[in-house]
């Protein structure tokens, strides 16, 4: 039986600690609408290359860290993220196989349903005022897509992340 023992796995925490930094980071109040869902983009990437080390347990765990962060209704991030993992994981075998520019609208499509959860969860709630501008921060997300899969994977690579 051979052993497979984790090795370098904690590069992919320290790419999400630098997703929720990214998260709060401060932006123009016109350009707060255009940030990307970057927490979203590293959990679908790493989800997609190391389906059985991170999951819905760790899209959960870091959706309640979002909603600390923002001061959000507790649990709301949470289950957005928990959404976009499922349904990554749910397309996982087809995405792996989809040339960059398709995975890029399956991944518009994936994060806009979680932006429209989310703008939802926010009419609920109160927090805002429901918009559809919430889907530009989809946009962005699925434009910058390729980038950060080919940089990720070029650091997984080179570290030999599993």
């Amino acid at each position: 039986m051979v052993s497979t023992r984790s090795r370098n796995g904690w590069v992919v925490w320290l790419t999400f600690a630098i997703g929720l930094l990214l998260s709060v980071s401060p932006l123009p109040q016109f350009m707060e609408v255009f940030r990307p869902m970057w927490l979203a983009l590293l959990l679908a990437f790493w989800t997609l290359a190391l389906p059985h080390k991170v999951g819905m347990t760790t899209a959960f765990i870091l959706g309640l860290a979002e909603d600390v962060l923002y001061g959000t209704l507790l649990g709301q991030n949470a289950l957005v993220l928990t959404l976009i993992t499922f349904l990554v994981l749910t397309l996982q075998q087809r995405l792996r196989m989809f040339p960059m520019w398709q995975q890029s609208l399956v991944i518009l499509v994936v994060f806009g349903l979680a932006q429209l959860v989310q703008l939802w969860l926010s009419a609920l709630t109160g927090n805002r005022l429901p918009t559809l501008a919430l889907i530009w921060s989809a946009v962005i997300s699925a434009l910058l897509w390729p980038w950060i899969s080919f940089a990720l994977r070029g650091l997984r690579l080179r570290l030999s992340i599993n």
